[in-house]
């Protein structure tokens, strides 16, 4: 057998998923589920105690964490403890980061400790690793789908995606042209305000200089007969003399 890696960046693989950090102060073990998770085309951090975890989630933030066995009193929860409180203290976690601890022993008390602590899933020593990559995917698949939902603007029938550029009315997706789009976008990040054709101009189009507006309006107006497809919302609306809003 090929001699393991030391702890820290671990990359042998074509890397085809997110980022994992691996907490595990056990040297061999953590090395060989790092080189079972880069196997299978993660990229994997090892960490062999809480304050190098820290190092590298501040220089890497990583998509999951894994939380194994480490030195202390309480060890790993007391790493999710800190973890979940990121918010309220300076540290370098995301709160919000998916965790999945592997337990001791398979006692009922350290799978409700972990729970209540914020894991996300829960595993015993020993973690059969196709069990574990089956959870740890499943936790990634909830939390991107979790995360796609806060990106969504949703008004009514009407949602904007960000990130993927898709429009859908009433489940129903549109064909906008990309200055549409972020026009679109633009009026639904505060869809009660008036927008000023300057301020549109600036803002979707980048003009510094401000000269006619009318591209505005050909715009808007386009927009608005893409929107309006059964006649009864209309969702642009032009305010005489300043700018358009969305609601």
């Amino acid at each position: 057998m090929s001699p393991r890696p030391a702890s820290g960046q671990i990359a042998r693989a074509p890397v085809t998923h997110p980022p994992i950090l691996v907490v595990e102060s056990d040297r061999d073990r953590g090395a060989m589920l790092a080189e079972q998770l880069v196997a299978d085309g993660y990229r994997v951090q090892l960490a062999l105690t809480a304050q190098h975890a820290r190092a590298l989630a501040h220089a890497t933030a990583p998509r999951l964490a894994v939380l194994g066995s480490l030195d202390g009193p309480r060890g790993a929860l007391q790493l999710l403890e800190e973890i979940r409180q990121a918010d309220r203290l300076p540290a370098p976690w995301d709160a919000s980061l998916p965790i999945i601890v592997i337990g001791a022993h398979a006692r009922e008390l350290d799978m409700l400790r972990a729970f209540e602590g914020g894991a996300d899933d829960f595993l015993a020593r020993p973690a059969r690793y196709l069990e574990l990559r089956a959870r740890l995917e499943a936790v990634l698949r909830r939390t991107e789908r979790a995360g796609r939902r806060r990106r969504l603007l949703e008004l009514g029938p009407l949602s904007i995606d960000p990130s993927t550029r898709e429009v859908r009315l009433h489940g129903q997706a549109l064909r906008l042209r990309r200055l549409e789009f972020e026009l679109l976008l633009q009026l639904a990040r505060d869809p009660s305000r008036v927008w000023a054709r300057e301020e549109l101009l600036r803002a979707v189009w980048g003009y510094r200089c401000i000269g006619s507006t009318r591209t505005v309006d050909s715009h808007a107006s386009r927009l608005r007969r893409k929107l309006d497809v059964d006649g009864t919302h209309r969702w642009v609306v032009n305010v005489r003399g300043v700018g358009y809003r969305l609601l």
